[in-house]
């Protein structure tokens, strides 16, 4: 046999490869499912006493928001972005107090001290508070979407937790004022 670069190449990647198919076709394999993501899957009932109305679970640790409907039937969970720092980062029990769509977003008291040249910006593809926001009882902790979607599964706010728009789109319909949210 000629070998040639790029029939060792495709030995090469047959044989990484094998194992791997071989696996896939094993149905005792198939069983075992591996969290790619790394979210640390969530519990409600570790967190809330009922599940009477829906619910949300934002975990910073591994930078995902776990939501419940009030039934429990629907489960679902998104990548987020979470405080930049432990000492932005508030955690606790909260609810939904407010929702809009098309936020404008306003600079804090602490961002306009670091910088004063920040202005407030009206909603559109410049707002960083996306398309969607859900505000909780704490001043200015938000729920909200992000055009910046570098941001999703790092630490890059000042304490809110950011989702990418289509995800908080999805959300924002799910949760009425009310719902119950914890940070962990």
């Amino acid at each position: 046999m000629n070998l040639t670069r790029r029939s060792a190449l495709g030995l090469a990647l047959g044989a990484t490869l094998a194992p791997a198919l071989a696996r896939a076709s094993d149905p005792a394999a198939q069983s075992v499912r591996n969290n790619v993501s790394s979210f640390k899957m969530q519990d409600w009932r570790d967190h809330f006493d009922t599940l009477d109305r829906a619910t949300i679970v934002a975990d910073t640790t591994s930078r995902a928001l776990h939501f419940w409907s009030a039934s429990g039937a629907d489960y679902r969970i998104f990548p987020t972005s979470v405080p930049i720092s432990d000492e932005l980062t508030k955690r606790g029990y909260t609810e939904i107090v407010r929702k809009k769509v098309g936020p404008s977003w306003t600079p804090t008291a602490s961002q306009m001290e670091r910088y004063p040249d920040w202005k407030p910006i009206p909603p559109g593809p410049e707002n960083p508070l996306g398309t969607h926001a859900m505000y909780l009882s704490w001043p200015a902790y938000i729920i909200h979407g992000t055009h910046d979607t570098r941001k999703i599964g790092r630490r890059s706010s000042d304490g809110c937790i950011g989702l990418f728009n289509e995800n908080i789109a999805q959300l924002f319909e799910l949760c009425p004022v009310g719902t119950q949210v914890r940070v962990i």
